[in-house]
This record gives structure tokens, C-alpha cells and sequence, in this order.
């Protein structure tokens, strides 16, 4: 009679390894816009009156689109195009391929661009930060050219390497045609696509530091000071607002991606089209003030907190405990607090963890909807139990009455 319990465990334990290794990770995507959301924003458009050709207004950290006009027109968003010059700087310097230090010579061919500038001379050297700043809050056409030729060889092969970003994000209504947003024929995006972008540069949260910026002097190695002065007059007159970034030219008038933070939930405002850039600043502020009036924050994990016990084997002697490797705040509707879930995705098919090591995710929903994740790290070394381990374990139950 024992033999036989043995052989049956045994049987039972090597269909589970194959259930085990076939099975893997569950990767959960978030829904798309329901026919609620769609009914929900028809009957905000009846609340507000955007006078704008397009605009948007997102929950950035899980992408929900609140409201919408036009969102998939395309547009030209005149300098608004520099975000995506601010999200490939962030970019390289995240990735340890240039830093705020590095020095850049200004070409003839940046100094020579028309429009905003932040008064650059040839020959002129200047630091990485120097000319995010200049990008950022003056909103520089010769320091995006400066950038561009720094990041790509030219403005040329710069814009490539827009182009191949905004397809990697899903930008699928945008084309670029140069670096700084002046009138080009072909150069064309979206309120939508400008959220995705926005949103993107957003998770680099240290360029906030620059287009939250008022004002900012740069003295060192000129004669002149570089007076900034930051074109987005949101940051100073807006509560909370820290960019992102503001255009105009003849033909696209007024734009602005405006973003802005109260009490932890953050809003983003997209406007295209605008006729004044009065009405283009009112527009997104009353989006915002919509949008905060709408969704609250709330602290769903806190880093290194540990999240989910996982066990090895049946014994339960051999586990590792799964924490968060960052803190984790989401917006909220009001009134959906008690609607938050959390759910593990653990990769369960690796025969060994390492501390430190990514493990999974934890999911944040609400009301069944993906609105955030965490990444997940394990707190120790350890080892998955082979057959012999699993038969042991299995093995003393049977001894201790167990099965």
C-alpha cells in the first residue's frame, strides 16, 4: 500500500513540472477605452467647452484618456516637438551614454535657427544641462539643434531617431521633419500622440527640474548672461504645474502639453490649435482643475515592502519573499478608494532566485481596469527544490501522516 502512495506521488509531482514549465508568467494588459469611458467623456464634453481644434486630458501614470476633442487630428504642434528632443535627452542620460557634464561646441547651423533661442553664439560651448535648460524652459531652437547634432551627428539622423521613438511609443499619427517644431510641410502630430510622448518623459522624473523652472540665469564663460525665462506661464500662475512644454508658429498656433501634481495625483492637459495663448492656458487649467476635482491619490505599495511570501515546495521551508522595488501612488476616481486590487504575477519557471533579482509584478486594478504596476525583487538567494528535494518533502508527509 505505501509503494503504491509512492508511485502515485511521484506521478502526481512530475505532471505538475510540466504544468509548471509550460505555463510560465501571466502578463496582464490593460483594457481599452469601454463604451462607459466613451459615454463618460461624451457627457464631460458637455461640461466643457474647449474652444481649441484638439485637445486631451490623460491620468498619466495609467494612461486613462479623461477627456477627449479631436484627439487623433493631425496637427502641427510647433515646439511642442522638443519634448520629444527632452525625452531621447533623458533618455541617453539614463543610460550612461552622455551626462549633464558634457561639453557641446554650437555649431553654425544651430546659431543660425530662427524662432525662440537662447541666444547661443558660434563656437560657443556649453554643458548638456545648459542646453536642456535652454530647451526646456526658453524653449531654444539653437539649443534643440545643438542637442540634436550632439545626440545624432546631425539634425538629420536626429530626426530619425525621432521618428523611430514616436513609432516605438505607438505615435502612429505623428511625423517628424526637424528638431524644433518650425513649420515644415509633413511635420505633423496628435493631441494623443503628444500624451504618449508626454507621458514618457514623465517616468524621467528630473526634467521636471528644468520645465518646472521659472526663470533661470547661465553666467559662466560669457560675457553676457543667458537670461531664461520659461515660456510656459503655468509654472508660476498654475498650482502644481511643472511643465511640460509650450508652442506657436502662424500656422499651428497655440499649443501646450501642461502637466501638473496636487496632494500626489497628476494631471495632463494637451492642447492644439488654440487661438490665443490666453485661451490655450485657460483651456488646459480649467482640463486640470476638471481632472483634480475627479481623482485623488492613493499610496498602494511602498518600496521594499515586502508584498507576497512564495513558496518552493510543499514543506514551505524553501521560499523567498517578493517586495516592491519602487513605491507605487496611483490616481483614483473619487469615490473608487475601496475599489483598488492588487494581483502578484510571479515567474514561477526559474530554477533559482537571486537577491535583488526581478521576479514579477504586482499589479494594481480598479474596478477591474490595469491602472499600475510594480516591479517585484526577491529578498534572498535560494534554490527551487528538484525531484529528490520534491519526493523528500513528499515522502515525510507520507511518514508523518501527512497525505
Amino acid at each position: 500500500m505505501r509503494k503504491k502512495q509512492i508511485s502515485s506521488i511521484l506521478l502526481s509531482m512530475l505532471l505538475i513540472m510540466f504544468l509548471i514549465i509550460g505555463l510560465g508568467s501571466t502578463v496582464v494588459k490593460a483594457k481599452a477605452l469601454t463604451e462607459e469611458d466613451k459615454q463618460e467623456i461624451k457627457s464631460i464634453k458637455s461640461d466643457l467647452s474647449i474652444n481649441a481644434k484638439s485637445a486631451l486630458l490623460m491620468e498619466p501614470t495609467s494612461g486613462k484618456v479623461i477627456f477627449e476633442k479631436n484627439a487623433n487630428e493631425k496637427l502641427e504642434p510647433a515646439s511642442v516637438t522638443k519634448i520629444m528632443d527632452m525625452l531621447l535627452t533623458m533618455e541617453a542620460l539614463d543610460s550612461g551614454k552622455i551626462s549633464l557634464a558634457d561639453k557641446i561646441t554650437v555649431s553654425e547651423n544651430a546659431k543660425k535657427m530662427g524662432g525662440s533661442s537662447m541666444l547661443l553664439d558660434t563656437g560657443e560651448v556649453r554643458t548638456v544641462e545648459d542646453l536642456i535648460k535652454g530647451i526646456g524652459i526658453a524653449s531654444g531652437n539653437d539649443a534643440a539643434v545643438a542637442m540634436a547634432e550632439y545626440l545624432g551627428g546631425t539634425e538629420e539622423a536626429f530626426v530619425q531617431l525621432m521618428n523611430k521613438r514616436a513609432k516605438e511609443l505607438g505615435m502612429i499619427n505623428t511625423q517628424f521633419k526637424n528638431c524644433t517644431g518650425l513649420s515644415q510641410e509633413g511635420h505633423y502630430t496628435t493631441a494623443y500622440d503628444i500624451a504618449l510622448m508626454s507621458r514618457e518623459l514623465l517616468k524621467h522624473s528630473n526634467i521636471l527640474k528644468y520645465t518646472g523652472t521659472y526663470m533661470e540665469t547661465i553666467s559662466e564663460g560669457r560675457k553676457s548672461p543667458i537670461e531664461l525665462v520659461n515660456h510656459n506661464k503655468l509654472v508660476r500662475f498654475f498650482k502644481g504645474c511643472d511643465g511640460l512644454k509650450t508652442g506657436f508658429t502662424n500656422s499651428a498656433k497655440y499649443c501646450i502639453s501642461a502637466t501638473s501634481v496636487r496632494d500626489g495625483a497628476r494631471m495632463l492637459a494637451v492642447i492644439m490649435g488654440s487661438p490665443t495663448y490666453k485661451e490655450r492656458n485657460k483651456e488646459a487649467s480649467m482640463l486640470m482643475n476638471y481632472g483634480f476635482s475627479k481623482y485623488t491619490s492613493i499610496d498602494v505599495v511602498k518600496k521594499d515592502n515586502d508584498i507576497e511570501k512564495v513558496n518552493l515546495n510543499k514543506a514551505g521551508d524553501k521560499f523567498f519573499m517578493a517586495k516592491a522595488s519602487s513605491d507605487l501612488k496611483v490616481a483614483v476616481e473619487k469615490g473608487k478608494e475601496n475599489k483598488v486590487t492588487c494581483k502578484c504575477v510571479i515567474n514561477k519557471n526559474k530554477r533559482q532566485y537571486k537577491k535583488g533579482e526581478k521576479v514579477g509584478s504586482c499589479d494594481v486594478y480598479i474596478d477591474g481596469e490595469l491602472r499600475g504596476k510594480v516591479d517585484l525583487h526577491s529578498d534572498r538567494d535560494v534554490k527551487k527544490p528538484g525531484i529528490l528535494g520534491n519526493f523528500k518533502d513528499n515522502l515525510k508527509n507520507i511518514v508523518n501522516g501527512g497525505v
